[in-house]
């Protein structure tokens, strides 16, 4: 189902995951309004577009503020006359472990990342109500925001926050038709790329090589088109009944994530006392206790980033 007609917004789309996005949507049909903070950056992902036959126009502004996200609708519908789609992808990372975090790192992360969510979600559903347009809006989440992850309480806040936002959207804007997702990419991006144990998986990116299938199939690991086929499903009409989700999508592997449901339920008359949790707590909680993180599996001895150097010696 094409998308032809259609016109979308893609926060932080000069390059990396957005640029995937935006460059799928505009195959696909829709005219494209590339966001990043950087002039040029945001011209070549226009440029990149033109040149696959698209079309694309540039708003360059920081994303976080209202301001902002009133100048992102306002070019949509000065350039192409409309809006019926936004994706809202734009982030940076400040990572540091919990004690070394400053509020600086906290607060940047959450304004770009949740903050920003919010205004552009909020400005595009204006819009989409006072026009009565059956818009579509795909935020985007994070493994991170899903299970946790060492060093990153700022954009594990973040992400974990959108999704209960697209929660909370799903209900209010179903009455206007507009669906509201969230995806939860595993990409190759300039973070995995200083992670050792996808080192094999990156250089054979880069080399312009398919990823070894350990990645792709096993981890569900891959490149930023393997995201883009999904953003740009859920912004078609075919998504129509689609709402309120999360949906994860990397490598050869799609996820539907389940909401959070109580691991178990017990009931004791006149309530949960110290007492009685004192009695039975370790057995009740504790045997009901949920993982934190993602845990990978053990890579293969031919994907170990110290194979290369092995094999280095061998041949020495």
């Amino acid at each position: 189902m094409s998308l032809a007609g259609k016109v979308a917004i893609v926060t932080g789309s000069g390059q990396g995951l957005g640029l995937a996005y935006a460059r799928e949507l505009a195959r696909q049909g829709a005219a494209v309004v590339v966001n990043d903070v950087n002039e040029e950056t945001a011209a070549a992902a226009v440029a990149q577009i033109e040149a696959d036959g698209g079309k694309a126009t540039a708003v360059v502004v920081p994303v976080g503020t209202s301001e902002a996200a009133k100048a992102l609708v306002d070019g949509a519908v000065e350039a192409f006359g409309r809006l019926d789609i936004l994706v809202t992808n734009a982030g940076i990372l400040r990572d540091k472990s919990l004690l070394k975090m400053t509020d600086e790192d906290f607060d940047l992360v959450i304004n770009v990342h949740l903050k920003g969510t919010f205004t552009c979600v909020r400005e595009a559903y204006a819009y989409f109500k006072e026009n009565g347009v059956a818009g579509r809006i795909v935020t985007i989440g994070s493994p991170t925001g899903q299970r946790g992850n060492f060093g990153q309480t700022n954009y594990a806040a973040a992400k974990a926050g959108i999704v209960g936002m697209v929660r909370t959207w799903a209900l209010e804007m179903k009455k206007a038709g507009v669906t509201v997702n969230a995806v939860i990419p595993v990409a190759a991006t300039a973070m995995t790329k200083t992670v050792p144990y996808f080192a094999k998986a990156v250089e054979a990116d880069e080399r312009g090589e398919a990823m070894p299938a350990f990645f792709r199939h096993d981890l569900g690991f891959g490149t930023a088109d393997d995201v883009a086929g999904l953003v740009a499903y859920l912004a078609s009409d075919a998504a129509a009944g689609i709402t309120g989700q999360a949906i994860g999508a990397g490598g050869d592997r799609l996820q539907v994530w389940t909401h959070p449901e109580p691991a178990t339920t017990d009931y004791r008359e006149g309530g949960w006392t110290y007492e009685a949790l004192q009695e039975r707590g370790a057995e009740l909680i504790g045997g009901h206790l949920q993982s934190v993180g993602e845990e990978f599996l053990p890579l293969p001895a031919e994907l170990r980033p110290e194979a290369d150097n092995a094999a280095a010696k061998a041949g020495a």
